[in-house]
């Protein structure tokens, strides 16, 4: 009652206000749009007019199917290959596990359509395996497991850090209680630390799930000879040829939406069925095992994760990035540093593309951390009214795709009644990242405060801390490791996000991704290859640097 009688927090005014214009009001016309079709001509006219027709396609429901096949597949790999090294990392001392976290970090920091470019160029008809062994493996590339291959290797290190993370914040002194009473160590796991580390689980899963179904490079780039369409393709399809079919585009997200919730709605129900609150809300601290004669094996299965999902794309792309000539292969007479001399005296524009991205992704990452992190606190901790409301608004970016939400800002933002507006602007692509990119920051939060006992807060409000101080003093340190992880996804995928940037980037602005894009159109693959190889180390380096600095690397890595 006395917390009733205090009002509304300030935390969950801003994080109201802050979805509101990051989610809201794109999302806002994207349903005016599909609801309207002559809406970009500034008329209602004709309303619901378009939905018949489209919903009524035949290809819509294998489209669908499609989709939930891929993200599905993609969330079962993902999960058989990071939850068993997650655990590992977490309660074993595996010899060299920090450089095991950077390795793995790095197929989340290339970006899927370069990761994808790279396979292609490795495992084609006279690819780089073929030139190296004498075959090839085209067949199974484009392909549905292909995909899903490949789109595992870049979603897989999601679960792989929040459930390690979970674990390890879990720890294993109830466990090693459950051992006391008798319980062998594999029953004490099953039915003690997993469950307690249920919420990071169900939210890595939950993103990797939204991250597959709107996914746009990989499914485009093979699985057009595999046959097999996506949602986000036809999105796509519907935005970019003409004639231009923005109703339509807008109706086939809404159906993209649907599929999302589901997702959300299943991640909700586990979270709410039991608690998963330990006692104190603080990590256990509780010395590691030693893997003993497991040791060889076990750090044998993580060199060859390692190699598969970072080292084999790696050194396609700088293989690529080297070559003079594409066609010439790999010969030493056909390599050379000439494409990164190209970059570095930017001769083309690339350093220019490069600070803007990387100030954008910094900019998209302190503002989705500040706001997921109050977000996931009004709807965890709160008890205000609504709450499920803002909930849903935060995982409404996962269901739409990049193009869409880009479309959804032009429509919002470029109306001519508007006094100030931050279409053609850089502003724009600072909120189109972040209406993409928030649910990463608020997925993982909301798992940190679910293990968080309301008994912490309680006692700082006893002594007279109001709600905002001691979320400021106590809760957000708790759940700092999680949303430093989850803020280091954001700047990743930020700096290298590519279809909204290309729809939305003022003219004369030009980011990593539509620098290297435009450099495939005009066929400098060499050069569009050598500022993603210099991107991803950028990109790895930077947060690493930053950690240490911070003091942090140990809680995270």
């Amino acid at each position: 009652m006395a917390r009733a009688k205090e009002g509304v927090s300030p935390s969950v005014i801003i994080s109201a206000a802050g979805l509101i214009l990051v989610v809201a009001v794109p999302f806002l016309f994207i349903v005016l749009q599909a609801i309207f079709p002559e809406l970009g001509r500034g008329s209602l006219a004709a309303p619901f007019s378009m939905l018949a027709s489209t919903l009524g396609d035949p290809k819509l429901i294998d489209m669908t199917l499609n989709t939930l096949v891929l993200g599905a597949l993609v969330v079962a790999l993902s999960a058989l290959i990071a939850v068993p090294l997650a655990v590992l990392r977490a309660l074993f001392r595996v010899p060299g596990a920090v450089i095991w976290d950077v390795l793995f970090l790095i197929p989340f920091m290339i970006p899927p359509y370069i990761a994808t470019l790279g396979w292609i160029m490795t495992l084609q008809p006279r690819g780089y395996l073929s030139q190296i062994a004498g075959f090839d493996l085209a067949t199974f590339l484009f392909s549905v497991p292909g995909i899903v291959f490949v789109m595992t290797l870049n979603t897989f290190p999601v679960v792989y850090f929040a459930v390690s993370r979970t674990v390890e914040t879990v720890g294993s002194r109830y466990a090693d209680v459950a051992r006391v009473f008798g319980a062998s160590s594999a029953r004490a796991f099953w039915r003690i630390t997993l469950p307690l580390s249920t919420p990071g689980l169900a939210a890595s899963l939950l993103l990797v799930f939204a991250m597959a179904i709107e996914e746009y490079g990989t499914p485009a780039a093979l699985g057009g000879r595999a046959g097999f369409q996506v949602l986000v393709t036809a999105i796509d399809l519907r935005v970019s040829d003409w004639p231009i079919d923005l109703p339509g585009a807008a109706i086939l997200s809404l159906v993209l939406a649907v599929l999302s919730f589901s997702a959300f709605l299943l991640q909700r129900w586990i979270l709410m069925r039991r608690s998963y609150q330990t006692t104190t809300g603080k990590p256990q601290e509780s010395a590691k095992r030693d893997l003993g004669l497991w040791r060889i094996p076990v750090v044998g299965v993580f060199a060859l994760v390692a190699l598969v999902a970072t080292g084999l794309p790696l050194l396609a792309i700088l293989a690529t990035a080297s070559s003079r000539t594409i066609s010439g292969g790999l010969r030493w007479s056909n390599l050379g540093l000439s494409n990164f001399t190209a970059i570095l005296v930017d001769s083309s524009g690339a350093l220019k593309a490069l600070g803007t991205s990387l100030s954008l992704g910094l900019a998209a990452a302190i503002v989705t951390g500040i706001l997921g992190a109050l977000s996931a606190y009004a709807v965890v901790k709160s008890k205000m009214r609504g709450r499920g409301l803002l909930d849903a608004l935060t995982i409404l970016p996962n269901a739409l795709p990049g193009i869409v939400v880009a479309v959804g800002l032009i429509l919002a933002w470029n109306q001519p009644w508007l006094a100030i507006t931050p279409y053609n602007t850089v502003l724009i692509l600072l909120l189109a990242y972040c209406c993409i990119l928030l649910p990463q920051p608020v997925r993982y939060s909301t798992a940190a405060f679910h293990q968080i006992g309301d008994n912490l807060e309680a006692a700082a409000r006893v002594f007279g801390a109001s709600p905002l101080t001691a979320l400021r003093r106590i809760l957000l340190p708790l759940i700092m490791p999680s949303l430093m992880a989850s803020m280091l996804l954001v700047f990743a995928v930020a700096t290298r996000e590519l279809v909204a940037s290309s729809v939305v980037a003022p003219v004369g602005v030009a980011t990593i991704s539509t620098y290297i894009w435009r450099q495939f159109e005009q066929g400098s693959i060499g050069l569009g290859m050598a500022m993603a190889f210099i991107t991803i180390m950028i990109t790895t380096a930077l947060p690493l640097i930053l950690l240490s600095l911070m003091g942090r690397r140990g809680s995270l890595l």
